[in-house]
């Protein structure tokens, strides 16, 4: 469950951030990848690969990748960048599944080690992906704040839902 410091936390990760203007997903990535000082991949996860899962996010020693879900909306695939973008700003690590080595044949070049932490995320109900998800959320929100002329209220989140608002 996330505290009133868990959130304040949350959202001094989201303020330290330079959004992009206009906001799209594809410029906060590319932003984010100079500050931290390496590339930011976005791959896909084959369908039937995790269970209950809709992305993830792997820090490798040179570069991060995210994946994200193959088949799903333009809206809902920028909303799991987002989350994975939760993770990577939080600086969550995950914990281990033992299915992980029966995966490696989808994943051949990736050790065991990093596919059990790919696969570790698949719930909602862990403080870290309550965290990640409240950080998506928020970026989300400062996006929309800074559009220029952009609805608020009720509207606004229609608008965002429906990805209605520059991407």
């Amino acid at each position: 469950m996330i505290t009133r410091r868990g959130y304040r936390r949350c959202r001094a990760l989201v303020a330290e951030l330079a959004l992009p203007r206009p906001f799209s997903v594809t410029a906060l990535v590319r932003g984010l990848a100079e500050r931290r000082g390496r590339p930011i991949d976005i791959g896909t996860l084959p369908a039937g690969l995790t269970v209950n899962a809709c992305g993830a996010w792997l820090q490798l020693d040179t570069r991060d990748v995210i994946f994200v879900e193959a088949n799903t909306t333009p809206f809902h695939r920028d909303h799991i960048v987002l989350h994975e973008i939760g993770h990577m700003l939080c600086d969550h690590r995950g914990g281990p599944l033992d299915i992980a080595a029966e995966l490696g044949r989808f994943l051949p070049d990736l050790s065991p080690a990093l596919v059990r932490r790919l696969l570790a995320r698949t719930s909602y109900s862990t403080d870290e992906e309550q965290e990640a998800e409240l950080v998506a959320s928020l970026i989300r929100t400062a996006a929309q704040t800074q559009a220029p002329g952009g609805s608020t209220g009720a509207l606004s989140e229609l608008e965002a839902a429906l990805g209605l608002w520059s991407r």
